[in-house]
């Protein structure tokens, strides 16, 4: 794990991590949320930035893995440094098998299109 006096942890979706990937060598794992939730506790809240805009993925954060909700800074990314950890959460979109018609409590009709899913990685550049 990298210096977490010096090196803060990023968070990255699907776009930010095909950015920082573009210098050095890198390991990338997956993680189950439980590992993804223990990792994000081990940093402070000044410590992690938030490298996508995204505010479903922070629904995912907080609401699915569960993890304490903190208000992480938004700062865009270009570079990894060695020694450098990341999160990565990668959605996944399919086209709905099943198209069910659902009425909201206002009477609006809304109709399934796709199924969403998460995963996550841990992203480590090596040199």
């Amino acid at each position: 794990m990298s210096d977490l006096k010096n090196l803060p942890l990023l968070l990255l979706d699907n776009s930010s991590m095909m950015t920082v990937l573009n210098e050095g060598e890198f390991k990338c794992f997956n993680l189950t949320f439980e590992e993804a939730k223990h990792l994000l506790e081990i940093y402070d809240e000044e410590q992690v930035l938030r490298c996508f805009s995204n505010s479903d993925l922070e629904t995912v954060i907080f609401d699915y893995l569960g993890a304490t909700k903190r208000n992480y800074t938004y700062k865009r990314v270009r570079n990894m440094r060695p020694g450098q950890d990341a999160i990565v959460f990668k959605l996944y979109v399919t086209p709905s098998e099943t198209q069910p018609i659902i009425h909201a409590d206002d009477g609006v009709e809304a109709k399934k299109i796709q199924n969403v899913y998460v995963y996550c990685q841990h992203l480590i550049r090596l040199k």
